[in-house]
């Protein structure tokens, strides 16, 4: 087995180096964790010195103390690469030089074979116009081939730098006794013009394949570069360049490369973790962002993102790091994990993992990572260093590191192993036929029933032997409600338990499919596998099927019902009386006259608030029996009354209600109760019945008995005195309250012709459709007002499906036999005649008149007298200045 380490990176670690002061180590760490971490002796040599002056006396040529050495690792096969960004020297100078900050990194080759030292920015070129704050080493990378790639960000007036060259390279020109070595054929970035200055050029270093051939090119962030927008230089070794959106976000304080959309090109993320957002509110708050660059055909990057991610907490710094974790749930897609290392509460930090697809990344976090220990008082700085790609357990899944340097420690994240399911849900059969009882009950009751089966597949690389799910099976016969079972497949073999058999009875809906559904999931209380991890099931599984089996209706071949539900009603009483018991009988006839059943059909009664609801009509003669519940058990103030499941096609439905009214009042003028047929239309049109109304109408309430959503209306007066009746008027409506038109109807109007031998009543006429029939001619002797035929008459009107209908009763006599003759005559309004001129003459001559004595009147009384503005000449002298005020 190959043997798998960590490197870990301790830039304030102190070493056994003389006269250093946490100079900084890496540390080699076994796994698995076997024994403790050691150092590794990269440079045992302490500060050097040089001979000032020539003179004997001795002064520092290089400072270690405090260089961060460890703060850069990388490793590629058998070699490592540790550097000291903060590493200085002295160098040496006439007028004697200062410290300045080169920085230094040492190269292990061939297994700790050889150690080197690559200081490339230690150069001639020493002063702040050249290499002397260069940093180098504050980033780096190997390439595929090994070569090493360094950025100095301070090189050049911080333009910043990025240096590299070959392992063989560096080792051939290492010569420990010189501080200043020339590496041949080393690349590196030249200055450029003072535009460029406080760039910060190589913050950042990746490498990929961005030029369409094989050889890969070197990518390095400018976080400060083109006015503080930052850009991202890439290519042999800056081709082009990517501009970001937002100014001072830092873009390019991270980079990485890696495939996220497995068309075999290298794609590029970066991190800008000062990006500002908008809140809700709009306010602006910095949260960070990583923007990813899909790559084109032909090596072009886009100019814009092709999708960013931002980060969810203020001042939580996402984007700082970026890791290329590989294929970790070996979708065939790269994923890739974000710092932020003062996200979280109190500042502990985060990583968001985020799964490559085929647009790309996923854009919510598949999985977010804390560290579990106790908060300490500053910041954890978790996520601060990403590592990833590498397998350490050996389960065919790459592993992540995340550093956390406030509480000094390193956190090994292993991929667990990844479990591919599929499962197959079936029944049997797909109709059922209610008649075909083939399924015994407990009780020993035959029903129908369906077969259940279903099947479960899983793969992945190194999983245990044998799998365990959790399964739970509903079988849904009921609207609201079903049974459950959850069923446990051991590692063993399959293990199945049917859910148990239903009367027919227990469920009303028989117009929605019967559905069945599975659901799976890795048993949690299964053991771990050898390495100590349980498995997974991968993110795209999906975990929940459904079948349907459907009810064969008594409905045709095309097993869909299209009743047709007809109602009417009727009372037995015509009018209801202040102080009587009033009792009230409704009775209705439902009919179903349309192709197949009417399932869940239910009469909804609604009466009017002063009602009460005492029960059913015994059945008798053609009653049928009925189920009636107020509201239903749903707490409303309908009464339903169950018509059958289903109300099968034909079905006739006679039945009766019981009400009684005791809190009838003079103020009611009518009373009114609305009845409908509701059946359940399922995935077969939905809810619809019929619908009716009944009300009683006039002083003391005439009942009248409609259908098909009809509502009639009446208003009339009524006169008694201690000689008998003395009149009559009355004028009737009837509108169409829906919800839907009806084809035929009629309205029955019938009024006494007579009264005690004497005639009462002459119908005049009416106004509203033509086609109205009456048993007596209207108007039969042509005269407004006149004595019509003995005996009762009436009048019988077709309705339309809207309208009114206007019926007028004349007065035609008061208790004798005379008639009453007038003559009427009309005059247009604009026909009378003129008012004469004499006589507005007169009338203005009287006005005048008038008011000439109202004005004499009121001049003999002083009312017209004003007296002067200061009254007398006592209050003319109190209103004088005093003398002493004048002083």
């Amino acid at each position: 087995m190959l043997s798998v380490s960590i490197l870990v990176g301790a830039p304030k670690a102190n070493t056994s180096q003389p006269n250093v002061t946490q100079g900084g180590a890496v540390y080699h760490c076994p796994w698995p964790p076997r024994t403790g971490c050691t150092p590794i002796d990269f440079d045992h040599i302490g500060t050097r010195t040089h001979d000032l002056g020539g003179n004997g006396s001795s002064g520092p040529l290089e400072f270690k103390s405090l260089q961060w050495f460890g703060a850069t690792v990388r490793a590629h096969n058998g070699s490592i690469l540790a550097c000291a960004p903060l590493y200085s020297w002295s160098p040496p100078k006439e007028e004697g030089g200062g410290r300045e900050p080169v920085g230094s990194c040492f190269l292990s080759i061939g297994n700790f074979s050889k150690f080197v030292e690559y200081a490339p920015c230690r150069s001639d070129l020493n002063s702040a116009a050249g290499q002397g704050y260069c940093q180098g080493g504050f980033s780096a990378e190997f390439t595929q081939t090994g070569r090493v790639l360094l950025g100095g960000p301070g090189s050049f007036f911080w333009q910043g730098q990025v240096i590299s060259a070959t392992q063989e390279q560096i080792s051939g020109s290492s010569y420990p006794g010189y501080l200043i070595q020339e590496v041949l054929g080393q690349l590196q970035t030249r200055q450029a013009a003072p535009t460029h200055d406080d760039s910060y050029m190589g913050y950042s270093v990746a490498v990929g394949e961005f030029s369409g051939d094989t050889i890969q090119d070197f990518v390095a962030g400018v976080p400060k570069g083109n006015l503080t927008y930052g850009y991202v230089r890439m290519g042999d070794p800056y081709r082009c360049w990517v501009p970001p959106p937002q100014m001072a976000a830092y873009f390019g304080y991270a980079v990485a490369v890696t495939d996220v959309n497995n068309d075999g090109r290298s794609d590029l993320l970066v991190g800008a973790p000062l990006f500002m957002s908008r809140s809700g509110g709009g306010r602006a708050q910095e949260v960070g962002r990583v923007y990813v660059y899909v790559q084109r055909g032909g090596g072009a990057m886009a100019a814009a993102p092709s999708q960013t991610l931002t980060g969810e907490h203020e001042f939580g710094r996402f984007g700082s790091a970026i890791a290329a974790l590989g294929d970790l749930d070996l979708d065939g897609f790269n994923d890739v994990a974000v710092g932020a290392p003062l996200g979280a509460e109190g500042r502990r930090g985060l990583v968001h993992v985020y799964r490559g697809g085929e647009r790309g990344l996923s854009a919510r976090p598949c999985q977010v990572l804390r560290g579990r220990w106790s908060p300490p008082p500053q910041p954890d700085f978790f996520g601060a260093a990403l590592r990833g790609g590498h397998d350490l357990d050996g389960n065919g899944h790459p592993d992540l590191l995340v550093g956390a340097f406030g509480v000094d420690t390193v956190v090994v994240f292993r991929a667990r192993p990844i479990v591919h399911a599929s499962a197959m849900l079936s029944i049997a059969p797909t109709m059922v036929n209610p008649e075909e009882r083939g399924c015994v009950l407990e009780s020993g009751g035959h029903v129908a029933c369906i077969n259940i089966s279903f099947c479960l597949n899983a793969s992945g690389l190194h999983l245990p032997a044998s799998i365990a799910f959790s399964v739970e099976l509903s079988v849904d016969t009921a609207k609201g409600g079903g049974s459950r079972r959850a069923l446990l497949l051991p590692g063993g073999g399959p293990h199945t338990q049917p859910p148990p058999a239903r009367n027919e009875s227990e469920f009303r809906d028989k117009l929605s499919p019967i559905a069945v559904g599975l659901s799976f999931a890795l048993d949690p209380r299964a053991p771990p596998d050898a390495r100590g991890l349980h498995p997974v099931l991968a993110a795209q599984t999906h975990t929940h099927l459904e079948a349907k089996a459907h009810i064969q209706l008594d409905c045709g071949e095309d097993n869909v019902c299209v009743p047709d539900l007809q109602l009417e009603a009727f009372a037995d009483r015509r009018a209801v009386y202040l102080g009587d018991r009033n009792s009230l009988n409704l009775t209705f006839h439902a009919r179903n006259q349309g192709e197949g059943g009417a399932y869940e059909a239910e009469l909804h009664v609604r009466p009017p608030p002063h009602a009460q609801y005492t029960g059913v009509l015994h059945p008798h003669g053609n009653f049928s029996a009925l189920s009636c519940e107020l509201g239903g058990g749903n707490g409303s103030d309908s009464l339903i009354c169950d018509l059958g499941n289903p109300m099968k096609a034909g079905a006739s439905i006679w039945g009766g209600l019981r009400f009684t009214i005791p809190h009838l009042n003079d103020s009611s003028k009518s009373i009114r109760f609305e009845l409908q047929i509701r059946r359940w239309g399922g995935t077969h049109g939905g809810d619809g019945g019929a619908m009716g109304s009944m009300g009683c109408y006039g002083v003391y309430g005439m009942l009248w008995g409609l259908w098909d959503a009809m509502g009639c209306y009446g208003v009339y007066g009524i006169l008694w005195d201690a000689m008998g009746f003395m009149g009559c008027y009355g004028v009737y409506g009837v509108v169409n309250e829906g919800p839907s038109a009806i084809s035929l109807g009629s309205l029955e109007l019938r009024c006494p012709l007579r009264y005690r031998g004497l005639p009462l009543l002459y119908i005049i006429g009416h106004s509203g459709p033509p086609n109205c029939s009456s048993s007596h001619p209207m108007d039969s002797l042509g005269l407004a007002v006149g004595m019509g035929q003995w005996g009762w008459g009436g009048a019988v009107g077709g309705i339309g499906s809207t309208g009114w209908h206007w019926v007028a009763l004349g007065l035609l006599g008061i208790i004798g036999w005379y008639w009453v003759v007038t003559g009427l005559q009309w005059v247009r309004a604009e026909g009378s005649a003129a008012v004469p001129l004499w006589v507005v003459v007169v009338s203005v001559l009287l006005g005048l008149l008038l008011l000439a004595l109202l004005c004499y009147g009121l001049y003999k009384l002083g009312f017209f007298k004003r007296s002067g503005p200061y009254g007398t000449a006592m209050e003319k002298a109190q209103l004088k200045p005093q003398a002493a005020s004048e002083a």
